[in-house]
């Protein structure tokens, strides 16, 4: 016998033959004419050189070999249907990838709600976040080693796209018992005789420095570094040193008797976030429910704090 030719279409007709019980109704099944469906069976037949079919039972009754294409057929369609769904979804962007890379360390706690969110309604789409790349974002972005930068820094980058998420407020948080919760607001001078709660970053990605205490040259007395926001609080708390965190994170002491949060200089300071993209992803269908949830969730966190 001369080398097989199988083709997807081939075990489809056998499977709907077995079904359907004869030529008739299962051409009719696979949108194709009668005839045309009894050639295609005749030239796999002559090809393989055994009969699929007994055609003189009604109704048709699969031979030994088309009982054997029949079981190759129930195993391999599924499989091509499965693959056929998955370019579909590809295709209309139901199925993906969102790596993120973080470059504020606070964004925790904001980020964590929005994926929750996003899980939920784009359960297809594989989502992680690197925050080994958090200061290497945007090279990552253009190696397609990630797909999304969070960043207050956006930059002039051919085939990138930043979006605005939202601004936010640079908070000085201190002990209701600590000498400067007196003051309505606080200034580059007075973090000269303070302790300096920030997370273990480089001071170029601190709010504080770069908004306030570098262009100011105003050097902390000391500087302590902790990973997490809620060591951070504690330590305020108990009065070792005074932190400047983004007032999404001080929504929920500013109630709290233990605490003060006061604006940095009298007007206050802004800054604002931003999602980079590859642009070729940003008008992808998860890309951009993601981005609005980025948007609208520190939205919602504010007013609880309100």
């Amino acid at each position: 016998m001369s080398k097989l030719h199988l083709e997807f279409r081939h075990l489809r007709s056998i499977k709907a033959i077995a079904e359907a019980g004869g030529l008739a109704r299962a051409a009719e099944m696979l949108n194709i004419t009668q005839s045309a469906l009894s050639h295609q069976i005749k030239g796999l037949e002559d090809q393989i050189g055994v009969e699929l079919f007994v055609r003189r039972s009604k109704p048709m009754r699969l031979s030994p070999a088309g009982q054997r294409l029949l079981k190759l057929a129930e195993r391999v369609l599924p499989e091509v249907e499965t693959l056929e769904e998955e370019f579909r979804a590809l295709k209309e962007g139901r199925t993906g990838r969102l790596h993120i890379a973080i470059e504020c360390h606070a964004c925790f706690e904001w980020l964590f709600p929005v994926l929750e969110q996003f899980r939920r309604a784009w359960p297809g789409i594989d989502v992680d976040i690197r925050p080994g790349l958090s200061f290497d974002g945007l090279p990552a972005l253009a190696r397609e080693e990630v797909d999304l930068v969070v960043t207050s820094d956006p930059e002039d980058i051919a085939g990138v796209t930043f979006t605005p998420l939202f601004d936010y407020e640079p908070v000085f948080v201190a002990s209701a018992l600590h000498p400067l919760a007196a003051k309505p607001f606080v200034e580059a001078e007075d973090f000269r005789d303070v302790t300096l709660i920030t997370y273990p970053v480089d001071r170029g990605r601190l709010d504080v420095f770069t908004q306030l205490l570098t262009p100011a040259r105003v050097e902390p007395r000391a500087i302590r570094q902790v990973e997490l926001t809620a060591v951070i609080l504690l330590l305020v708390a108990s009065n070792r040193g005074v932190a400047v965190l983004p007032d999404w994170v001080v929504r929920e002491v500013r109630y709290n008797s233990d605490y003060v949060t006061r604006p940095l200089t009298q007007p206050g300071l802004t800054k604002r976030l931003y999602a980079a993209t590859r642009t070729e992803d940003a008008a992808k269908p998860f890309m951009a429910h993601v981005l609005r949830l980025m948007r609208s969730e520190p939205v919602k966190m504010q007013r609880k704090a309100g």
